[in-house]
């Protein structure tokens, strides 16, 4: 359950409480017991039915400004910028700017919508069914930078409003360029502390604490504010109103871009942290191609994290590095070089809670303005296991599910559904990952019918495209954790970055409402 829902929920006992004790009938989707079928005094449960799931896409990529040579332009090419959202059910849903009439209308039931040219951050609005189920619907925001400094993928799926969210990934050193985005979703003012961990720790950082007004951005230059760090990781607390927060994190060596992506919030801390979608190139352990897995333990003592890698062969060799001593508050790096050229899933277990993340990259190619190659890196959230969830597939790339099977035996199935870019449920079908493997897939050749199977791939159907792709693992031991990589195949280098699912919100909840004696009300 989302820290948004059980917010709601908990707001809604608080008000229902009193009116519940003074005989009034209360509306909007809350449904109270009949009053004369007990004493008075009795507790109660109370249906509160689902609201609307709003989104927060990030806002168009921040512009590097020229300064020195006027002849040098560091974005000679502009971003295209787009969002597309995927609904597989709802009962109605916009695509808007806040507070502006909305760019698009999606109809009840499945649809699927692109919006390109984006020139301010937009916002997902999808009701509950009719039927007061929750509305099943996630977007994505995508722009593609073919040369300059902010050459890359900058891609991720829309947010939901929160509280609480850890950003790690980036790095604040004289080669990197970060900047922490926040944004006000609801219709009060956030209060919002930002605390940034580096390689020796909590950083002592400038400043710390902002106030985002509602339906405005705040954006934190976090070289600034906690410079020279090679390795960060943020996290962003609101009070008074839930906010969403990512970094957009651009590298450049000299003139030569070393990849530009946004880093999204990951599960919070836990003693186990699944980081799915890693599309890794085979690279020495020392090499700038070579991946990453991001660690840092979240509390006052020291712990030992334990990292595995499950490929589509199974369980590989780290060569030593997969026990790691995490000091309190310090950002580690795992590096992942030594691995052959796939897709894998990284498994971090320890006995205190830690956050994590992954790095992957990819090599670009040397061009008649920059003789040294180009790199492109795609920084990689945690996601829990066994949650049912939906992502869209960002415009203008090609997507690969990538799942794998968290657990120590067995094999993890669940219900897949292909959503097409006319919003039809194209197929749905089973798919199932043997434990301890990781399997991937084309977005396009999961149309058709028959089990999807870890190790055996599709094939596309010509004229069709899906737009988005919703997991529904089913219950047991070993369970599913999955991801998408979207790419886009260029001669000097594909561009590519890893999206999340968007995580499904529960139909209805339940809270447990009483008389108030201090109110009284008796």
């Amino acid at each position: 359950m989302s820290s948004t829902w059980t917010g709601r929920a908990t707001r809604a006992a608080s008000g229902i409480a009193v009116l519940a004790a003074v005989g009034l009938v209360v509306a909007g989707g809350v449904r109270l017991p009949d009053v004369g079928a007990g004493p008075v005094d009795e507790a109660a449960r109370v249906d509160v039915a689902p609201s609307q799931v709003t989104l927060t896409c990030p806002a168009p990529l921040i512009l590097p400004t020229s300064e020195g040579d006027k002849a040098f332009n560091p974005v000679p090419v502009q971003p295209v910028t787009s969002v597309a959202a995927v609904v597989a059910s709802s009962g109605g849903t916009t695509v808007a700017p806040a507070g502006s009439d909305p760019l698009a209308t999606l109809a009840a039931g499945s649809a699927a919508a692109q919006v390109p040219g984006v020139t301010a951050p937009l916002t997902v609005t999808a009701a509950p069914t009719t039927d007061e189920t929750a509305a099943r619907s996630a977007a994505s925001f995508g722009a593609i930078v073919t040369a300059g400094d902010l050459r890359g993928l900058s891609a991720a799926s829309c947010q939901r409003p929160t509280t609480d969210a850890w950003l790690v990934g980036g790095a604040t050193d004289l080669s990197s360029t970060d900047q922490l985005v926040i944004s006000a979703a609801g219709v009060t003012p956030a209060e919002v502390d930002v605390t940034v961990y580096g390689p020796s720790g909590k950083v002592d950082v400038t400043a710390e604490h902002y106030v985002v007004a509602p339906g405005a951005q705040k954006v934190v230059v976090l070289g600034a504010v906690a410079a020279e760090q090679r390795r960060v990781a943020v996290r962003v607390r609101a009070t008074g109103g839930a906010v969403t927060a990512y970094v957009q994190d651009s590298a450049l060596d000299g003139f030569t871009p070393r990849g530009t992506d946004l880093v999204v919030p990951g599960a919070g801390p836990a003693k186990r942290q699944v980081i799915p979608g890693l599309s890794l190139v085979a690279a020495d352990v020392d090499s700038p191609l070579a991946g990453a897995v991001r660690l840092l333990v979240t509390g006052s003592k020291a712990t030992t994290a334990h990292v595995r890698i499950y490929g589509p062969s199974g369980e590989e060799d780290l060569g030593g590095a997969q026990d790691v001593a995490l000091a309190p508050g310090e950002v580690t790096d795992v590096p992942l070089g030594g691995l052959p050229t796939g897709s894998y899933t990284a498994v971090v277990t320890a006995d205190r809670a830690i956050v994590a993340s992954g790095l992957a990259a990819r090599a670009g190619a040397a061009t008649s303005v920059d003789p040294d190659p180009s790199t492109e890196r795609a920084w990689v959230a945690s996601s829990p296991a066994g949650t049912s969830g939906l992502v869209a597939v960002p415009v203008g790339t090609r997507g690969t599910l990538v799942a794998t099977t968290v657990g120590s035996s067995g094999t993890a199935t669940g219900t897949l559904r292909a959503i097409g870019t006319d919003g039809r449920l194209l197929s749905e079908r089973q798919v199932s990952v043997p434990a301890g493997t990781t399997g991937a897939w084309l977005t396009d050749t999961l149309v058709g019918t028959g089990p999807v199977e870890a190790g055996t791939p599709g094939a596309a159907t010509p004229g069709v495209r899906v737009a988005g792709v919703e997991l529904v693992p089913d219950d047991g031991q070993a369970r599913l954790a999955w991801a998408l990589v979207a790419d886009v195949p260029r001669p000097d280098g594909d561009l590519f970055s890893v999206l999340s699912p968007v995580q499904a919100v529960a139909d209805e909840a339940a809270v447990t409402v009483r008389p108030d004696p201090r109110l009284g009300t008796r």
